[in-house]
């Protein structure tokens, strides 16, 4: 089945707690532009994350969330000298600590910084279509038009009504792609 593939660039979500820590009681976020998830929207707030290393400003991703996480890529975990293990969305149990600055406060999480593991969104119609269900492990075959075409392993299937169907990839394999504007790949098992 053929999909549209989107790179997912460093963002948090974050708790209403650290929300409210961090730019005051009763925030709420101010949504800058939907994204292609129903219901998800890139938001105007920013936020410094803090690691051992280094600093990187990092836009929030709303709704708001049970827990705080913030997903970087591996090369953005190097640079702020966080770890960052490869997981799914959700799965921060265990994960890296850093340090969360906003205009009204600060937050020193424990945990919560992750690399998201590869992944496509599906609906459930489009995953009985293509042969798949929930939690699936699939390959994503991606033509470059720039002459870097890749087949991208490991990726994790997520079938919900409330998905679009599109795969994400992190920064770093979107610029081992160079995959141009508008880029789709053909998932296969």
């Amino acid at each position: 089945m053929r999909v549209l593939v989107e790179t997912s660039a460093r963002h948090l979500h974050l708790s209403q707690e650290h929300l409210e820590i961090l730019f005051g009681k009763g925030h709420e976020l101010t949504v800058k532009k939907m994204l292609s998830q129903p219901g998800q929207f890139a938001c105007e707030e920013k936020v410094e994350v803090i690691g051992t290393k280094g600093s990187l400003k990092m836009s929030v991703l709303g709704p708001v969330r049970k827990d705080t996480q913030v997903e970087v890529s591996l090369t953005d975990a190097r640079s702020l000298g966080v770890a960052a293990p490869i997981r799914e969305s959700g799965d921060i149990a265990g994960t890296g600590a850093c340090k969360l600055v906003g205009p009204e406060g600060e937050v020193e999480l424990t945990e919560g910084v992750i690399a998201a593991k590869r992944h496509v969104h599906m609906t459930p119609e489009d995953a009985e279509k293509a042969g798949v269900k929930d939690k699936d492990i699939v390959k994503l075959d991606i033509e470059s038009p720039n002459g870097r075409s890749l087949t991208f392993g490991d990726v994790i299937v997520r079938v919900s009504a409330s998905y679009a169907t599109a795969a994400h990839i992190d920064t770093d394999e979107a610029n081992a792609l160079a995959p141009g504007k508008e880029c789709y790949g053909e998932m296969t098992k």
